[in-house]
């Protein structure tokens, strides 16, 4: 039985955190939501696939509804399947997605085709009824490993966020499991900074590894000078790029 995209929703929310890192504050960050709905049921469920973009970038609610989402619900559906078909084709609806697209020059309009695709996949996943993981490790003829590295990024700037502060959100990461932790740098002074790194070293101690992010603020002459700070203590990886 083939399957078809019905429809596809997006919505564009605030994020109106306070909290900022070494480059940006989202206050008047947005992030888009997108639903693609299908026509495949499971488990007496309709299967709608889900979608969001990275907080580090803005909604593109009006790239999707506008220019992409019509693309999609225009092309003829058969289009749209896999070999077998009894599935979306993920690379098929990202070609009908990027029709009539110059290439390169992305910019934006990556965020806006990226949210869709992931809320394809996700519906893809959930017709053949396997984790994603599974699913693409078929697909690339991988073997699937449930277990992957994961850390807790977090350490952003706040109003009022005072050393106790951050050592109390690392503390937070410990308890909920996580071994390695990552904080913010390059949104203050080098001195402050150092002090914010050796307050998280020894809130978690032996019991994690710390890593540092600077979200690509650093001139030349800065990031050697973080570098050369930062090399006196046990750091899992110096980020410095965004």
């Amino acid at each position: 039985m083939s399957v078809r995209i019905v429809g596809v929703r997006e919505i564009t929310k605030p994020i109106s955190s306070p909290i900022r890192n070494a480059y940006i504050d989202f206050t008047k960050m947005t992030t888009s939501l997108v639903a693609v709905v299908t026509d495949a049921v499971r488990d007496g469920k309709r299967v709608v696939g889900y979608g969001f973009n990275s907080n580090g970038r803005y909604g593109q609610g009006g790239l999707i509804r506008e220019r992409f989402v019509p693309r999609l619900l225009e092309a003829d559906p058969k289009s749209l399947l896999d070999s077998a078909g009894t599935n979306i084709d993920p690379d098929k609806a990202w070609a009908t997605l990027m029709s009539n697209e110059k290439p390169g020059g992305h910019g934006e309009r990556s965020v806006a085709v990226g949210t869709i695709d992931m809320a394809i996949w996700d519906a893809v996943a959930k017709i053949a009824g396997k984790p994603l993981f599974r699913l693409l490790a078929e697909r690339h003829k991988r073997e699937a490993n449930p277990r992957v590295f994961v850390y807790a990024a977090g350490g952003y700037y706040y109003p009022g966020k005072d050393l106790s502060a951050l050592r109390s959100e690392m503390r937070g990461y410990l308890d909920r499991g996580y071994n390695v932790v990552k904080m913010k740098i390059g949104g203050a002074s080098i001195a402050q900074d150092q002090e914010r790194i050796e307050a998280a070293l020894k809130e978690i101690g032996n019991q994690a590894q710390l890593a540092v992010d600077a979200n690509g603020r650093f001139d030349l002459e800065t990031g050697i000078a973080y570098a050369k700070m930062l090399r006196e203590y046990p750091l899992f990886w110096y980020e410095s790029h965004d």
